[in-house]
């Protein structure tokens, strides 16, 4: 095949939250939602290939100082960048080499230097997903059916030595996964008891507010806990949440997310010690942690001193990186640091994601355990575009929880426009519902028994089935071949 980016047009629609959610060093109240309308030559006919995603501030750099105007317009800056590149690349013979040649014209863009890899990439994964769409549509195949296939042309020795002589069907499993667990964000604002929620604040939306109404409304087990950094404020919320999850859930699973507070991989050891002092917390731990996420901040986390501390601890938790997960080398350098593994998001990459989940199986499959780890997480992934795809992304990797809170902070699909919310409903009633609120009608997430059901995000070229009319967003600028 022949692949040749002729003209996108980046479009948006600007999103407020229905509840604050703080992350990190950041609290997001209103974010833009980017759509990347690609065309693309493929063998000669041309196909469009859509992709989306919010644009996050505190996310990709973690700045105190910088506005959030600032970081929206950098990223909108490498998003240029890649469109840019992308183009002047000319045919390439297929999406494996297109994505491979973006990332290094990418990486080598000097007006892009003293940017962290993870923001300069996330441009990259926009024109990949693109790219990847385009192609699932012209050949009419499944985005399952593309990799098991190996239809974008994925060279797994050219990224991990030790994949050499192996394709990725046979990693990754011979089915996607069709019901998926919600692994539900408990964000470091989130209210935990129905009690906590005064009437200033009391959302009348219909939807669950609390973490307590999630459990009892939407029957989840799975967690993603925002850890604060301060001990005592750490302390006091997970027994908070020991207290919810013992009497809600009878069996808990639960990610905890550092979010990068630590700067020092011995001050992040003395506060995991510190917690675990605590029985309750200890049993509590025991019997739900799955993997700590990211303590370190990226300066840190994957530096030879992180390493030694690591080495000299064997009782740690098992950790991965997420942040630190901005270039293809990562995930070995993570590896010999004493991680074991990464998350996959789609923003991080696809073609990335879908190495790194070969190489950690492969080491499984090699100690015959199942030591090492891929997770999915979100970055407030909102339908129908940018969730989807990443739903089939984790389905095909064979993920069988994935962090989602997209439709959490956000009132479901009612921000966008009305034609997409009803052609959501009717070709994806497995996983949207209709719901009533305030006067309106709009699509929410269907979650029952804690999941969402992924058979028509698996049946569509790439996650979603829908026509999306680039004239029902805002243009914010037009770049083609000249």
């Amino acid at each position: 095949m022949t692949l040749e980016l002729k003209r996108v047009e980046l479009r948006k629609v600007e999103i407020a939250t229905r509840m604050p959610f703080r992350y990190g060093i950041a609290t997001l109240t209103a974010v833009p939602y980017l759509i990347v309308f690609a065309d693309f030559r493929i063998d000669g006919k041309v196909s469009r290939g859509v992709a989306a995603d919010v644009l996050p501030p505190k996310w990709f750099t973690k700045q105190p100082e910088a506005s959030i105007e600032t970081e929206i317009e950098e990223m909108l800056t490498v998003i240029r960048s890649a469109c840019h590149a992308a183009i002047g690349m000319g045919p390439q013979p297929s999406v494996f080499r297109f994505w491979q040649q973006l990332y290094q014209r990418q990486m080598n863009e000097p007006r892009l230097h003293g940017l962290p890899p993870l923001l300069r990439h996330f441009g990259v994964s926009l024109v990949e997903r693109a790219a990847i769409d385009a192609t699932c549509q012209r050949e009419s195949m499944t985005f399952h059916e593309a990799v098991r296939s190996n239809h974008f042309g994925i060279r797994l020795d050219e990224c991990y030595s030790e994949l050499a002589g192996i394709q990725p069907d046979a990693c990754l499993p011979a089915e996607p996964t069709v019901k998926m667990q919600i692994r539900h964000t408990v964000g470091l604002a989130d209210p935990i008891f129905d009690s906590e929620i005064d009437d200033t604040h009391r959302l009348d939306d219909g939807l669950p507010q609390s973490l307590q109404s999630c459990i009892e409304e939407n029957g989840i087990s799975y967690f993603k806990i925002k850890v604060p950094a301060e001990i005592e404020e750490a302390r006091s919320r997970l027994r908070r949440l020991a207290e919810l999850f013992e009497a809600l859930v009878p069996s808990f699973r639960f990610t905890l997310d550092g979010n990068e507070f630590f700067n020092d991989p011995q001050a992040f050891r003395s506060f995991w010690e510190t917690l675990r002092s605590d029985s309750q917390l200890a049993r509590f731990i025991d019997r739900g942690l799955m993997v700590v996420e990211q303590p370190l901040h990226r300066d840190v986390a994957l530096s030879d001193s992180t390493r030694d501390v690591f080495h000299a601890w064997p009782e740690r938790p098992p950790i991965i990186i997420d942040e630190s997960d901005g270039e293809s080398s990562s995930l070995s350098r993570a590896l010999q640091a004493g991680y074991v593994g990464t998350s996959h998001k789609n923003c991080k990459g696809v073609i990335k994601g879908i190495v790194n989940a070969c190489r950690l199986r492969q080491l499984n499959q090699q100690l015959g355990a199942q030591t090492y780890v891929c997770t999915g997480e979100d970055l407030m992934n909102l339908g129908p575009i940018a969730l989807l795809q990443d739903l089939a992304v984790g389905a095909t990797l064979g993920l069988t929880h994935m962090e989602r809170n997209g439709h959490h902070y956000v009132a479901g699909l009612q921000p966008m426009p009305q034609p997409i919310q009803i052609a959501t409903l009717q070709r994806h009633a497995d996983l949207y519902q209709s719901h009533e609120a305030l006067g309106s009608v709009f699509p929410t997430l269907k979650i029952r028994d804690g999941s969402i059901d992924l058979t028509s995000v698996n049946r569509s070229p790439f996650g979603y089935g829908i026509e999306v009319d680039p004239e029902w967003f805002d243009l914010i600028e037009r770049i083609e071949n000249r």
